[in-house]
């Protein structure tokens, strides 16, 4: 899972699914955009959210779109030939008194690329092979969740665990596990506690089993191969050396 998948894992039940951005969106207070150092190794790595600060390192071109715009690699378009070589390095601060939610972190991070990589984008809807979640026969086996709160979720190899989420954001995490886009049939309202444990494509000796026969077996649901119309960001300019901090 790359850093940006990590970080939409933890605020999966906040993140909304639109890629606006307003012209009078916030700003960091204060900003520096770099290019990494050439032959620099490592992982790229993404501060953690609420501390006011964002923080990025080693991170690439589509890392910084995902976390930005809350899309998944395989809808983005357009990206220049260099996407893959350089990185960027990233540190900037809220005002006071912002502790950074990601629903506040999206557009301030929009605009920085924006400002200092002259990022222009639009979107649209491609119809590309995916999954529908819908209900299996026998009903759905969920919990729902009507806590006031939610407690942080996780996302690790086999294991899914996602409080206080609706059907929508279950939907968007299940690209993860099978590889292609899945959109949410199943009708179903309100917000559930999810926990499904399934075994890995390569885990040929896994006690657990497939992604698909878990969804009917743990949760009560199922997933249908059809075409889905899936909503892409289209990179229409950007500049490989960010202006001056």
């Amino acid at each position: 899972m790359t850093p940006a998948l990590a970080l939409l894992a933890v605020f999966a039940v906040a993140a909304s699914q639109g890629f606006g951005q307003s012209q009078a969106a916030p700003a960091f207070e204060v900003a520096s955009v770099k290019l990494s150092v050439p032959g620099s190794t490592g992982p790229p790595s993404i501060g953690p959210p609420g501390t006011g600060r964002f923080i990025a390192t080693k991170a690439s071109l589509d890392v910084l779109l995902e976390i930005a715009f809350h899309v998944q690699q395989y809808q983005i378009l357009g990206e220049p030939d260099w996407a893959e070589a350089e990185t960027f390095e990233i540190a900037a601060k809220a005002e006071d008194g912002i502790s950074l939610s990601y629903e506040q972190l999206k557009p301030r991070l929009q605009r920085l690329l924006a400002q200092r990589l002259n990022l222009a984008t639009h979107r649209e809807v491609k119809d590309i092979p995916g999954y529908a979640l819908v209900v299996a026969k026998g009903g759905p086996k969920l919990k729902e969740d009507t806590s006031a709160t939610a407690t942080q979720g996780s996302i690790r190899p086999g294991r899914l665990r996602l409080p206080k989420s609706s059907m929508d954001v279950f939907a968007a995490v299940l690209y993860g596990p099978t590889g292609r886009p899945v959109v949410n049939k199943t009708g179903l309202e309100g917000n559930y506690e999810i926990e499904l444990s399934f075994a890995r494509d390569q885990d040929t000796d896994s006690p657990l089993p497939s992604i698909f026969t878990a969804l009917q077996e743990q949760l009560g649901l199922k997933l249908e191969a059809q075409k889905v119309p899936v909503e892409m960001l289209v990179i229409d300019h950007v500049e490989r050396v960010p202006t001056e901090n």
